[in-house]
C-alpha cells in the first residue's frame, strides 16, 4: 500500500499513440522512444491501472534509463475513455496484447522484446506466453510477471474476505461505473440491475465480465483465464515474482506454481516472504525508499538479453501472427506524463 498512497514518481517524457484495432476499436500505447535496435520493452498494468499506477512511470523510467524503448499498453477503458466495442479487458484477454506485440515487432524488425506484466497484466502475459509456447522462442527475449494472481477463482475468493475487501471495494467502484456506462452504450449486453448490485469481484464477473466476453459464468471465466493452466507451456525465460504475503491470493497458490516451475526450465521463481501486492519497497526510511520490482525487471531482462546472444534479424522470420486483420496507423498525441499519485 506504500507505493499506491505515498509514492511520488518523477515525470517521464513520452507520447501517447492511438492505434486502430482490427475489430474497430482503439488502443492507447504510451511510448518513450530509444535509439533504433535498442530492446523493446512493453509493460502491462494491473486491474483498473493506468499511467498513474504507482509502478508505471517508475518502471518506464527504469527501462528508458537502461537503454530500452519503453512502452505501456493501456487496456481498453483504462485511458479515461469508454471504448467503442462492447468488450473491454479482462484477466484472460490476450488478443490486444498479441496485436500490440506483433505491431511493435514489425515496426522494428530485429529488436529484441522484453515484456512485463503487473498483477492482472501478469496473468494476461503468462497466459499469452503459454498460448504461443515454442513459437515465441528467439522472438521474445524475456518476460517478467509481478504479483500475478495465477488462479483467478482462489484469488477472487481470497480478496473478497477480511481486510483485503477494501481492495475489492475500491476496484468495484470504478468497474461497476464503467460497466453501467458500457451497458448504456450497448443496451442488452448485460443486466444493469445485476451489475449495480454486484458487491464482490466474483458477483461482478458473473454479472458482467463473463456475460460480455462469452463465458458461461464467473467460474468458467476464471477457469479458462487462469494463467496457472498455461505455465507448463511457456518456453520464453520468464521470472515469476510474488510475495508470500500478497493479500490477493492465498500462499498455497504459490506452492502450486512452484511445483509447476520445477518441471519447466523456462520459469524462474522468486517468492520472498514479504513484499505485499506489487510492493517490494526497500530503503532505510520512507524518504529514501527504492523499488525492487523496477530494478529486478531490468536486471532479469538484461541478463536474458545477454544470454540470448546477437540480436535476431529479419532472416529469423516474421513474428508469429494471430489472424487479427489490418493494423491501421497511429494517431500521435505528444504528451509529458505527470508525476503519479495513484
Amino acid at each position: 500500500m506504500w507505493g499506491k498512497f505515498f509514492r511520488r514518481p518523477r515525470a517521464i517524457d513520452a507520447r501517447v499513440e492511438r492505434w486502430d484495432t482490427p475489430d474497430g476499436d482503439v488502443l492507447d500505447v504510451i511510448r518513450a522512444p530509444a535509439p533504433d535496435r535498442s530492446p523493446i520493452f512493453l509493460l502491462l498494468h494491473g486491474l483498473e491501472g493506468s499511467i498513474r499506477s504507482h509502478y508505471a512511470t517508475g518502471t518506464l523510467r527504469a527501462a528508458r534509463e537502461g537503454g530500452w524503448q519503453a512502452n505501456l499498453l493501456l487496456f481498453r477503458t483504462c485511458n479515461g475513455e469508454l471504448n467503442r466495442t462492447p468488450r473491454s479487458y479482462h484477466s484472460g484477454e490476450t488478443t490486444d496484447l498479441d496485436f500490440v506485440v506483433r505491431r511493435l515487432a514489425e515496426e522494428r524488425p530485429g529488436a529484441p522484446l522484453v515484456l512485463a506484466g503487473i498483477s492482472l497484466g501478469g496473468n494476461v502475459l503468462l497466459k499469452w506466453l503459454g498460448e504461443h509456447g515454442e513459437a515465441l522462442q528467439g522472438r521474445v527475449a524475456a518476460a517478467i510477471a509481478v504479483s500475478a494472481p495465477y488462479d483467478l477463482a482462489r484469488s477472487s475468493a481470497h480478496i473478497d474476505r477480511g481486510f483485503t475487501r477494501l481492495y475489492a471495494r475500491n476496484f468495484l467502484r470504478t468497474l461497476r461505473a464503467k460497466a453501467l456506462d458500457k451497458i448504456a452504450q450497448h443496451p442488452g449486453i448485460a443486466d444493469p440491475v445485476r451489475v449495480a448490485a454486484a458487491d464482490t469481484l466474483w458477483s461482478f464477473d458473473d454479472a458482467f465480465t463473463s456475460v460480455v466476453h462469452g463465458f458461461i459464468d464467473a467460474a468458467d471465466y476464471y477457469f479458462r483465464s487462469s494463467s496457472i493452466r498455461y505455465l507448463h507451456r511457456i518456453r520464453v525465460p520468464t521470472l515469476l515474482l510474488s510475495a508470500r504475503d500478497d493479500p490477493f491470493h492465498p500462499p498455497e497458490v504459490l506452492d502450486d506454481v512452484r511445483r509447476i516451475a520445477e518441471g519447466n526450465a523456462a520459469l524462474h521463481v522468486e517468492f520472498p516472504p514479504r513484499g505485499g501486492h506489487v510492493g517490494f519497497v526497500e530503503g532505510r526510511s520512507p524518504a529514501h525508499a527504492s523499488y525492487y520490482v523496477e530494478r529486478r525487471i531490468i536486471d532479469f531482462g538484461t541478463a536474458q538479453l545477454a544470454a540470448s546472444g546477437p540480436l535476431p534479424d529479419e532472416r529469423h522470420g516474421a513474428y508469429p501472427r494471430t489472424e487479427l486483420g489490418s493494423d491501421g496507423g497511429p494517431a500521435q498525441r505528444h504528451h509529458v506524463l505527470p508525476s503519479s499519485t495513484a
